[in-house]
């Protein structure tokens, strides 16, 4: 596995939660955050398991599942309220890119496999 890609997925994590921290917390952004907090660091934590894998089939499964995982980050930042604050709105955009990017790259892996 690549040590550039496992540090951007850790720096997207990070972003994520830096992120985070400075949105409202009410009772819909705290359900949110808790799924995009989880979801961001897996996406890393899978593409690390992909490189110790039993065998070409786990390696496939834990890329997949990290794919996933980044899916499942944009998804849970398109549905984070910014209430109209144009720079966590620009950010949450910027994730939401960078997810996307994660995504295609973790694809562009997995049909080379």
């Amino acid at each position: 596995m690549s040590q550039e890609l496992e540090n951007r997925f850790e720096e997207f994590a990070k972003r994520v939660r830096d992120f985070c921290l400075e949105l409202k917390f009410d009772v819909i952004n705290r359900e949110y955050i808790s799924q995009l907090i989880r979801s961001s660091g897996s996406v890393g934590a899978n593409y690390i398991e992909a490189s110790d894998s039993l065998g070409k089939a786990d390696e496939l499964m834990k890329l997949k599942i990290s794919r996933r995982e980044a899916k499942e980050s944009a998804y849970w930042l398109k549905l984070l309220l910014t209430y109209d604050d144009r720079t966590l709105e620009e950010s949450r955009l910027s994730l939401i890119d960078e997810a996307q990017q994660i995504k295609k790259i973790l694809s562009a892996i997995i049909n080379k496999l």
